[in-house]
């Protein structure tokens, strides 16, 4: 679904494919157990070797439709703050949305405008009907960014994950297409790059 490597381009932000080079500030930024305490994925410590990892899975997924995933670079100075991208399920036009920003870069807006980029992406670019989120429900900042995105409260799907011998509910949150043209319209302000 994904045919090339694309770029795009916010206000403040660059969003673009993990490349290799990429792997030094991935690692020490995802290190801060602020990170993976908050996200499904990230383990914590990290280990040596998991960004490459990463980046390659990422790479993987691009190539055969199933992902979309960028770094995000702050536009002045071109420095690494974080990611955003979709896990995409073609075969039902729908995609899960997922991101993490730097513990230095948090409350500043990052997260919202970097996954307001990837969600015109989805909708704009790929043709998705739907893109869902999920975040713990005691880090109640990820459910206020997608309220921002627009994304309309599903549920919580109790103790659903386990999370360092805790279970943790997960708090779920969709937007479909029809939701994205309602409130941006048909055009695009994203600039659009490859």
């Amino acid at each position: 679904m994904v045919e090339r490597r694309p770029t795009l381009v916010t206000q403040r932000l660059v969003l673009r494919p993990p490349v290799r080079e990429d792997a030094p500030h991935i690692q020490r930024l995802a290190a801060a157990r602020e990170i993976a305490a908050s996200t499904a994925t990230i383990p914590h410590p990290y280990p040596d070797g998991a960004a490459e990892a990463w980046i390659e899975r990422a790479s993987a997924e691009i190539a055969q439709g199933c992902g979309a995933t960028f770094v995000a670079l702050r536009r002045q100075g071109s420095l690494l703050i974080g990611s955003a991208g979709l896990r995409i399920v073609a075969e039902h036009r729908r995609a899960e949305l997922g991101y993490w920003i730097g513990v230095p870069y948090w409350g500043q807006g990052y997260a919202t405008e970097a996954s307001l980029a990837v969600l015109r992406f989805a909708f704009e670019e790929l043709g998705l009907h739907r893109v869902f989120a999920n975040h713990y429900r005691r880090n109640p900042a990820s459910g206020r960014v997608l309220e921002k995105l627009g994304m309309t409260y599903e549920g919580r799907m109790r103790s659903h994950v386990l999370k360092w011998e805790s279970f943790e509910d997960l708090e779920c949150y969709g937007i479909l297409l029809s939701d994205w043209q309602l409130r941006h319209g048909p055009g695009t302000a994203l600039e659009h790059s490859e």
